[in-house]
């Protein structure tokens, strides 16, 4: 008689071992999930059916959005232009900071005191904070722009990279919102667009760099605040519609789920 015991049921049915998937696809989903979330916050979803001009208009954050985006720049390089002094060539440096973050400062106030997010607005605030603090300690208007050319250069190569290493951050974040995670890579064309969609974003922070630096240089502050505002909201917009008409046109039969009503 065999003495051998029979095996075990748990050994008998084990299902084989699922293979854990690539470090580097969960890191991309990762990011296209925060990227994703990000554009559906900002009215930038692919499903949802809104007209173009909606969607540029709520990625601006509407009127408020283009006033804390624009008037706290707008203000310091009047303010500035103004009060210079031609003997010197310099402006009114603390007054012209002063006013272009109290502007942002209000705001603040005015979206808390109304209960309504202030993301933009605290981001506008601190960008102006910044700003100002590194005129202030240096004494030289034309170091408000600083901050404004590391984000310039940060978002470039981040655009630029996420192409060439063939995860475009516009894939990512279309890859989460029409539900597909990262298999948009399997499909060339989808690839091909989003590789071009990131290299045309790498393009529009690149184009900043290089005709704002020189005039950084050449510490012509009018003249840089003047390009820093005319290449911001008016290439931003236009972009952001071709980003959105060219993920349209690669899910058209993409439509939000209906709602299944509540038994």
């Amino acid at each position: 008689m065999s003495t051998q015991s029979d095996p075990a049921p748990d050994e008998e049915e084990r299902s084989p071992e699922l293979t854990p998937p690539p470090a580097e696809a969960s890191a991309s989903a990762m990011i296209g999930a925060a990227l994703g979330s990000a554009a559906k916050r900002a009215g930038m979803d692919p499903a949802g059916g809104k007209s173009t001009g909606h969607v540029v208009w709520a990625a601006m954050g509407g009127w408020r959005g283009v006033f804390e985006s624009v008037l706290p720049g707008l203000i310091f390089i009047v303010v500035y232009t103004i009060t210079i002094d031609p003997a010197t060539g310099d402006g009114d440096l603390w007054l012209s900071l002063g006013l272009s973050v109290g502007i942002a400062a209000i705001f603040t106030l005015a979206r808390l005191i109304a209960k309504q997010p202030v993301t933009a607005a605290v981001g506008g605030l601190v960008a102006a904070g910044v700003a100002a603090a590194f005129a202030a300690f240096t004494g030289e208007a034309s170091n408000n722009f600083i901050p404004g050319f590391v984000t310039n250069a940060l978002y470039g190569t981040a655009f630029l990279v996420s192409a060439l290493v063939g995860w475009s951050l516009i894939g990512l974040a279309a890859g989460f919102l029409m539900g597909e995670g990262v298999a948009w890579r399997s499909d060339k064309r989808k690839r091909r667009v989003f590789f071009w969609l990131a290299i045309a974003w790498a393009s529009l922070f690149a184009a900043r760099l290089l005709v704002q630096l020189p005039l950084y240089f050449a510490d012509n502050v009018t003249a840089l605040g003047t390009l820093k505002l005319v290449m911001g909201l008016p290439l931003f917009a236009p972009l952001v519609a071709v980003t959105w008409l060219a993920v349209r046109a690669l899910y058209p039969h993409r439509a939000p789920e209906a709602e299944t009503p509540a038994e």
